[in-house]
């Protein structure tokens, strides 16, 4: 039984089933409450895609969350000490996260945008701005369906949580935040609002970064062979890391692992100078089987014996401040994540993804990484993805989601938590 009947009704009866309170009210009061909010939803969606929020600078939008948040009603809005913006709705002993980064990665060069990419363009139906897909297309649907469930009285028994959080420059470290310091509050469910094409994903690879440096000596180049060329030493082992990629582990949903070298850098007197140090950066992402530490081990297995001496292979660590000068150190490590599709919360989004009216297809999975690596991969809290826009688009010019998926993501949104209570 779910607790949301597609019949209207008048008024809302409270239920118990299993334990959990639940409402019996009809799609059709949600849609028309839903439809009412139409303009307000989307007035509000213009208005933050139109604020920069590169590098993780997400004060000024996020006072502009806060501002809807609070004239919808919400119970406690705030920032915590790291600067994501906290809205909260209820005190009920079940507790659910909605998940939405409001930070955007850059423009790169405004040359290769035939619009503005703040203020965007809408074309047949189509928003094509920057963090519209990615992923400020999602904070709306949260926003207004936590707001308008409320009102209808289907937030029985729970505490909801929208946060709207920095997340392109280290996935995961705002989670873990709000977890361990503030508000320090460990969430039953999580719901990711990266783009999922309106779809119900489940999971993730994820990734460890790493650094490989190489050291040797320097020599003026038209003495070379007074020098130890740094360089050199790595470029077997760029050759292995690219032939390694077909040896990795593989996972029936989320697929093979990748291996790639992403940067080279070297340290040099001069360029008429032999380099006495040079380090490449490693992205490799791992699929479930996969551990931190063989995946080390596998690279490290690598290196020439000759050169073990003069290689060395790290992984990174994230430890810059926040736009509010909040440091909080942590590995680059990004566990892959996955949960199963009879889990109650992936079948209550399943079936809330029905009752909105959407074509039943099977679940799905990011090929990118989301702040799901914290929530379900470290701290294995139960999660799962919604949210409009294709993943395909994100952080390039062509960054755009649909508005009547913006609209319509906010049904989901109002009718998840309910929809577990009837499960």
């Amino acid at each position: 039984m779910y607790g949301i009947r597609q019949e209207r009704r008048n008024g809302v009866a409270p239920y118990r089933n299993g334990g959990y309170d639940f409402v019996d009210v009809g799609l059709q009061t949600v849609r028309d409450r839903v439809d009412r909010a139409r303009d307000d939803i989307l007035r509000f969606f213009r208005e933050i895609v139109a604020i920069p929020s590169m590098e993780g600078e997400i004060g000024v939008v996020g006072e502009r969350v806060a501002g809807e948040m609070r004239s919808l009603g919400f119970d406690e809005v705030r920032f915590d000490k790291m600067g994501n913006i906290l809205g909260r709705i209820g005190d009920g002993a079940r507790t659910m996260v909605y998940d939405s980064h409001i930070d955007t990665v850059g423009i790169g060069s405004a040359d290769s945008w035939d619009w503005d990419p703040f203020e965007g363009k809408i074309e047949d139906g189509v928003l094509y701005a920057r963090g519209a897909c990615d992923e400020k297309g999602s904070t709306p649907g949260m926003v207004y369906g936590l707001s308008i469930a409320r009102e209808l009285g289907m937030l029985n028994g729970w505490t909801m949580w929208y946060f709207g959080n920095m997340e392109e420059w280290c996935d995961g470290i705002a989670p873990n935040t709000f977890v361990e310091i503030d508000p320090g509050v460990r969430p039953d469910y999580v719901v990711i609002g990266e783009p999922t094409n309106m779809k119900v994903y489940r999971g993730h690879k994820g990734r460890l970064e790493m650094e490989m440096v190489a050291k040797g000596r320097s020599a003026h180049a038209a003495s070379n062979h007074l020098g130890d060329n740094a360089l050199y030493k790595l470029l077997p082992i760029i050759a292995s890391i690219r032939d390694l990629e077909p040896q990795l582990g593989d996972h029936e949903f989320l697929g093979h692992g990748k291996i790639t070298v992403t940067d080279l850098r070297v340290q040099t007197a001069s360029i008429n100078a032999v380099p006495d140090e040079a380090k490449i950066f490693i992205d490799r992402r791992m699929t479930l089987g996969e551990t931190r530490e063989e995946v080390m081990a596998q690279i490290e297995d690598i290196i020439p014996n000759e050169h073990r001496s003069d290689v060395s292979l790290n992984s990174l660590f994230y430890d810059e401040p926040s736009y509010t000068g909040f440091v909080f150190p942590v590995e680059k490590y990004f566990p892959a994540w996955m949960i199963e599709s009879d889990h109650i919360l992936c079948r209550a989004a399943q079936a809330t993804r029905e009752l909105c009216g959407f074509v039943p297809v099977p679940t799905g999975k990011w090929d990118f990484s989301t702040n799901g690596i914290y929530w379900a991969g470290k701290a294995n809290i139960p999660s799962i993805g919604f949210g409009p826009g294709e993943e395909e688009t994100a952080h390039t010019v062509n960054d755009s989601v649909v508005l009547d998926d913006v609209v319509r993501a906010t049904e989901f949104y109002a009718l998840l938590p309910n929809g577990i209570g009837g499960l």
